[in-house]
């Protein structure tokens, strides 16, 4: 379990091809202190499994679904990334709830700055713009965020300084792709009335 809210920005060393799934080696120093086999970590909002780890770098095998269904696979060589660790227990929940479970892409398509802020506008897939209602939680490659307004296929975010600042939300610009999880509490709620979900979430899961 995740809070969404980034440790550090991290960048990719290499990708490895390896058929139907992807091997990649990233730098984060403060996220691979004191990590091991199998533990997560939590890159652009997809949990994935340490493999490895050295001189501050870690790898992690990303599957076919998880390039297909996330913007992981459009990354490559000198890539950044939002690295976060899993939250420990007891720790303050910074952000909100967030598994690493992505549920699908969305396109940044408009980016309009302010004077100490910037609102970023959004679209998503039909399925999943249910979930999302205007103050609600979201998160938008690994960041947790609050949702501005809510339309039918989009929705809009507000950016801080500090987010501009230390994660790819940043330097990302129009057009390009960003994983996103909707609030988990509302997908139970679904569940529970009885209502049709938007379909499974991705994630690599953690494996000892």
């Amino acid at each position: 379990m995740f809070t969404g809210i980034v440790e550090e920005l991290g960048e990719v060393v290499a990708v490895e091809e390896l058929g139907d799934s992807s091997r990649f080696r990233l730098r984060g120093p403060l996220v691979t202190e004191g990590a091991k086999h199998g533990d997560s970590i939590a890159v652009n909002g997809v949990c994935l499994t340490v493999v490895d780890t050295a001189d501050g770098e870690f790898t992690a095998d990303v599957m076919a679904e998880t390039l297909k269904r996330s913007s992981l696979g459009a990354l490559s060589t000198g890539s950044r990334v939002n690295l976060e660790r899993p939250m420990a227990l007891g720790g303050r929940l910074g952000g909100h709830l967030v598994q690493g479970h992505v549920d699908g892409t969305g396109t940044i398509v408009e980016r309009v700055p302010g004077e100490h802020w910037e609102i970023v506008r959004i679209a998503l897939p039909a399925p999943l713009a249910r979930y999302v209602v205007d103050k609600g939680s979201i998160t938008v490659d690994g960041v947790s965020l609050t949702v501005v307004e809510a339309g039918d296929d989009w929705f809009t975010i507000s950016l801080i300084p500090t987010t501009l600042a230390l994660t790819t939300l940043g330097v990302k610009q129009v057009g390009e792709p960003v994983n996103l999880e909707v609030d988990v509490l509302a997908k139970y709620v679904e569940r529970l009335l009885g209502k049709p979900s938007a379909g499974e979430s991705v994630t690599e899961g953690a494996v000892a």
